[in-house]
């Protein structure tokens, strides 16, 4: 697998990147191109020709895999890229994080805030206490400021008594004022399909 990253650089920059690595150079003042890093690894500074341009190395969102092909039929894959070179014009403000917010592609746009789960807000003081709860725990001893509740478990026995104890609710009285259901009883039932046969 080979090493690679992306190197994102304002449109000027590009225009004179892709003169320089086309076949016709124009002047020779754009052949020399370099870059170097400060001792953080993280900021720097992306030289081409005479002029020299801010940048910083960003952590992309998520990893993406790069592919190469010989014949235009089978793609190779050749490396996971998750790092950007981002180089900025000399008045562009820095990023304040490493990790670069958006994606590569318009649907990735602020993808940090809504595609992945942030982490949570722990206290580090309640995380301690919880883990030496639970080292406690496992070495046999107890959980320091628990409240227990010890919840039985009941037998069946003891439910059938429970429930004879109950009192039956009395069944529902009929209705003084409703009349009784009266059914013919020479016809037989008829169905709705025998109903629409009648219209003959």
């Amino acid at each position: 697998m080979e090493e690679q990253f992306i190197l994102r650089v304002p449109p000027s920059v590009a225009e004179r990147i892709d003169h320089l690595l086309g076949e016709n150079t124009s002047s020779a003042e754009d052949k020399s191109l370099d870059l170097s890093f400060s001792e953080d690894g993280r900021t720097g500074t992306f030289v081409i020709g005479n002029d020299q341009f801010p940048a910083s190395l960003l952590d992309l969102p998520c990893i993406l895999e790069s592919y190469k092909t010989y014949d235009d039929n089978v793609l190779i894959k050749t490396a996971d890229i998750g790092q950007m070179i981002m180089v900025r014009e000399e008045g562009d403000l820095a990023p304040d994080t490493v990790e670069y917010r958006h994606g590569l592609t318009p649907p990735m746009r602020d993808a940090r805030r809504r595609r992945f789960r942030r982490e949570p807000d722990l206290n580090p003081e309640v995380v301690r206490r919880v883990e030496k709860d639970l080292l406690n725990i496992m070495a046999g001893g107890t959980a320091e400021n628990a409240d227990v509740e010890v919840a039985e478990q009941e037998e069946e026995g003891d439910e059938n008594a429970r429930n004879t104890n109950k009192k039956n609710a009395p069944p529902p009285a009929p209705k003084p004022d409703a009349p009784e259901a009266v059914t013919n009883v020479g016809e037989p039932d008829r169905s709705d399909s025998d109903e629409s046969d009648d219209s003959e």
